[in-house]
């Protein structure tokens, strides 16, 4: 695939946390017996924090206490990296150490908050790869509009049709596809659809079936 430049989400791409972050909730929605709702955090992957607010309290009613449930997730979840530290997907390193090698600028366009995805991908030891990060904090709409890619786009100089976008969710997959971007999805919770199928370039199992891809145009 010809690209010049190449955008990458955080979660459930680069990091390993989606599936954390699910458990966290589940923890939480056994404790205080909200039921299932796993279908409500579907719905949530790919969003900012205000989206994901909206979405929780869309579900669970105005009876509950939404920010203090989002609060004790949170604590779950750093909890346990704190800990255990934060897991990263298989094929990271090598697909960004091939991307930079063929001299193609690399982005990140994450609905996490610009100063946490900093850290994270420092604590990681993989910042230095990426020309631009772009975080959720940074703009009005979140995904599945399509402002974050095409702000990661602006970052590099570049037009949204000459950049790949590799995406883990449903949202993702929509923005990048709304920028007017090559969408790759690698699925993480959920298996692709047929909008998936249809938006999405390539599907691929996991990152190490993208190396070797990406050639500069």
């Amino acid at each position: 695939m010809n690209v010049k430049a190449v955008i990458f989400d955080m979660d459930g791409v680069i990091f390993d946390t989606e599936s954390l972050v699910l458990k966290s909730w589940e923890y939480l929605a056994e404790k205080y017996h909200l039921g299932d709702i796993r279908e409500m955090f579907l719905k949530c992957t790919g969003t900012n924090t205000e989206t994901t607010m909206k979405i929780v309290k869309e579900h669970l009613g105005s009876g509950i206490d939404c920010v203090s449930l989002a609060a004790q997730a949170s604590a779950w979840f750093h909890g346990y990296t704190d800990r255990n530290g934060v897991p990263m997907k298989k094929g990271v390193k090598e697909l960004l150490s091939d991307i930079m090698g063929k001299g193609i600028p690399i982005a990140l366009a994450s609905s996490t908050k610009a100063d946490t995805v900093t850290a994270m991908l420092k604590g990681a030891g993989i910042y230095e790869y990426f020309d631009a990060v772009i975080g959720g904090d940074m703009l009005e709409k979140s995904k599945p509009e399509p402002d974050i890619y095409l702000m990661a786009a602006d970052r590099l100089g570049i037009s949204p049709s000459g950049c790949a976008a590799v995406e883990d969710s449903f949202n993702g997959v929509r923005s990048a596809y709304s920028a007017g971007m090559k969408a790759i999805m690698v699925p993480d919770l959920l298996p692709p659809d047929e909008e998936m199928r249809e938006k999405a370039s390539i599907i691929a199992d996991d990152l190490t079936q993208l190396i070797g891809m990406f050639e500069k145009e």
